[in-house]
């Protein structure tokens, strides 16, 4: 497990990437059980289930510094949701691997703050963790994660048949995209944290 010497939090122009606290758990359940939000996962989660998973994030930031981090607006200190980096435990086409990964409550989607915070979790992925690639996934459907992966500069890599998904799924089928290190660098990407 690749592990940084401590807990990663850092900032963009209007958002603050962060450890979990209790106080995200009620809004975290929230956008868990949004029907939308979810539209791309198995299922929405109970409020346990939602709990047990920001429980999940934090042990992980806690032991080795960063992970999904609790993302928050500078402005107001409002909890809006997840973005961050992780090691996927299921047995995917590329794995090992460390993707990139978000989930946002409704009313902070369109504004361009799942870009804005992947953009800082790419470098310090890239430039604190010295990852050599960043991968993200999602269902072959999902336009708009893949709209976002875009515009972090991913380009397409190939396609799958999620292994924890069921046969006959809608979701099962997914897409994934990729970028090196070599590319970041190329595309003049780092260093847009605050």
């Amino acid at each position: 497990m690749l592990t940084a010497e401590a807990v990663i939090e850092f900032e963009t122009e209007r958002l603050r990437l962060r450890q979990w606290r209790t106080t995200d758990r009620g809004p975290f359940a929230a956008l868990n059980a949004d029907p939308e939000v979810m539209a791309f996962f198995p299922s929405t989660l109970s409020h346990e289930a939602s709990d047990a998973l920001a429980a999940r994030c934090a042990a992980l930031i806690e032991a080795r510094g960063w992970g999904f981090w609790a993302c928050e607006l500078k402005r107001t200190g409002e909890f809006i949701g997840f973005v961050g980096l992780h090691e996927p435990p299921a047995a995917l086409p590329f794995s090992p691997c460390v993707e990139i990964g978000w989930r946002l409550a409704l009313p902070f989607w369109g504004q361009g703050y799942a870009s804005e915070a992947a953009r800082g979790a790419l470098a310090v992925g890239f430039e604190q963790l010295a990852l050599s690639e960043i991968v993200s996934f999602t269902a072959t459907i999902n336009t708009r994660s893949r709209a976002v992966m875009s515009r972090l500069g991913m380009r397409q890599t190939g396609q799958f048949m999620h292994p924890l998904l069921a046969d006959g799924s809608p979701l099962r089928a997914h897409c994934w995209y990729r970028l090196p290190v070599a590319q970041w660098h190329a595309q003049g990407l780092t260093r847009r944290r605050k």
